[in-house]
């Protein structure tokens, strides 16, 4: 997930750290096919787009989708997240663009659906977690 990251302005190593480290939770947790894990990503009154453009308000949303989508439709799905991008928004707060990539359960990539997102990370309680993205299905990933 490090090579190849463009870093707008500046984000200091811990919060560069930080940041990757929620996004590689979340892809653990997606992986895990784990509503709980990876509504733990997520701040307590984070707003969050999934990527059929329904908007879920706070960690119990995320949660109380993600359960019945990981039993049903997403029950065969996995990915591989790649961090492209992070940006300095505030001290305490980065953007982060992410690649997403279909893989198999033992992550080799697959023929699926791609996805980018869009978050923003920053410190809620003292721990890092989302509280704001929009995550898009597209149909080839850019390269950058």
């Amino acid at each position: 997930m490090a090579e190849g990251i463009v870093v707008a302005g500046d984000v200091p190593t811990e919060e560069r750290q930080a940041a990757m480290a929620v996004v590689k939770d979340l892809e653990e947790a997606f992986n895990a096919h784990d509503a709980v894990a990876l509504s733990a990503c997520f701040a307590e009154e984070a707003s969050w787009t999934n990527a059929a453009g329904m908007r879920l308000d706070g960690r119990e949303a995320i949660a109380g989708f993600g359960g019945p989508a990981f039993r049903g439709p997403l029950r065969e799905a996995y990915a591989r997240y790649e961090v492209v991008k992070l940006l300095a928004v505030a001290p305490g707060v980065v953007g982060v663009n992410v690649r997403q990539v279909p893989t198999d359960g033992a992550g080799r990539t697959v023929e699926g659906p791609r996805g980018v997102t869009t978050c923003v990370i920053a410190r809620d309680q003292g721990v890092w977690r989302i509280v704001v993205g929009q995550n898009n299905a597209v149909a080839a990933l850019p390269d950058g």
